[in-house]
């Protein structure tokens, strides 16, 4: 007898694992809805420390030295694999990239144990990678192996974050599982200011350099009214990426692990008269981590392990929207029993 699920930890009594896990975005969202993980991988050991901090889970290292048999059962494979090889500000190899190859890893891996639901996330640009072949390629590799698959773009804006960060999804259902119905969840009609998220300079904890010591340009006319987009205010310089100032009546830009310009990595923003970047803290809220969260102990590891992270929020609602479909009952692991 199969029952469903619909209360707070919808996903209570389900497994799953982490991979390419940095400092756990997935597991955030996940077992804040009941969901235990049973194994998480990383190779970066700044990331990897953070994550132990804060989940009492250390992760395993590089996956592809690790046996696809010596990893647990589980119900759910996590995995916001490397998107390097994908992204508009790489050399987009794509699978030519030994980066672009580890999601055959993630294909082996639930090949060999058959778990209910595949759960990716990737760059936007993913989606349109070497005209759309990518994005075709991996729904053939996962419909080969006996997964229905669906994907979509979403912006983390649209979900109650402050962030216009469009990111790929793509979620796999086993092919006995019924998934006809399921769809991504639907944007939410209320919206976020980064104001909204902006804690007090005696608030931060982490030292660092945040304010721009520059000769800036601010337009006379700056925006009064909040809006649920990057609002432009002015510039340093000629105005190039990373030399842009946006108001906080706005969203933030992408966080990135990399990038370069005064405001690489957060962006630049006027707050409370000055110009400056976004602290750490601000960064884990505008990923939907909570204010427990631990944070790494230098500006630089934060700053590449938040603009690596998945947003947690929009997981958390996508995960929401998987366990809807997910049969229960006293077998969790491998095939149902009817």
């Amino acid at each position: 007898m199969i029952t469903y699920i619909d209360t707070d930890k919808i996903l209570q009594g389900f497994t799953f694992i982490d991979l390419f896990c940095g400092i756990g975005g997935f597991h955030c969202a996940l077992s804040s809805l009941g969901a235990r993980c049973v194994f998480a991988s990383d190779i970066d050991k700044f990331a990897k420390a953070v994550y132990e901090k804060n989940y009492g889970l250390r992760p395993h290292g590089d996956i592809t030295k690790i046996k696809v048999e010596d990893i647990p059962p589980h119900d759910i494979i996590c995995a916001g694999f490397p998107c390097q090889p994908f992204s508009i500000s790489g050399d987009q190899k794509g699978f030519d990239d030994p980066r672009g190859q580890l999601f055959f890893n993630v294909v082996a891996i639930a090949k060999h144990h058959k778990p209910k639901v595949i759960f990716l996330e990737n760059v936007k640009n993913f989606e349109k990678h070497d005209g759309g072949k990518t994005l075709a390629r991996v729904k053939k590799e996962l419909d080969d192996i006996g997964y229905t698959v669906y994907s979509d773009v979403l912006c983390a804006s649209d979900y109650g974050v402050p962030q216009a960060r469009k990111r790929l999804y793509i979620v796999a259902f086993r092919d006995d599982i019924n998934s006809s119905q399921f769809a991504f969840p639907t944007k939410i009609d209320e919206f976020k200011v980064l104001q909204d998220i902006l804690i007090t300079d005696a608030e931060n904890t982490v030292n660092g350099s945040y304010v721009i010591q520059r000769e800036t340009t601010i337009n006379e006319a700056i925006p009064n009214e909040r809006k649920n987009e990057l609002v432009r205010i002015g510039k340093i310089g000629l105005g190039r990426q990373g030399e842009r100032i946006y108001s906080v009546l706005g969203v933030s830009t992408t966080l990135s692990s990399q990038g370069g310009g005064l405001g690489g990595k957060t962006g630049m923003y006027q707050i409370d008269g000055v110009v400056r970047k976004l602290y750490p803290r601000e960064c884990a809220r505008l990923m939907g981590f909570p204010d427990t969260f631990q944070l790494a102990e230098t500006q630089e590891q934060n700053y590449k392990q938040f603009g690596n992270s998945v947003v947690v929020e929009v997981i958390q609602l996508i995960a929401k929207e998987i366990a809807r479909h997910l049969p229960r009952n006293n077998n969790q692991n491998g095939n149902e029993e009817e």
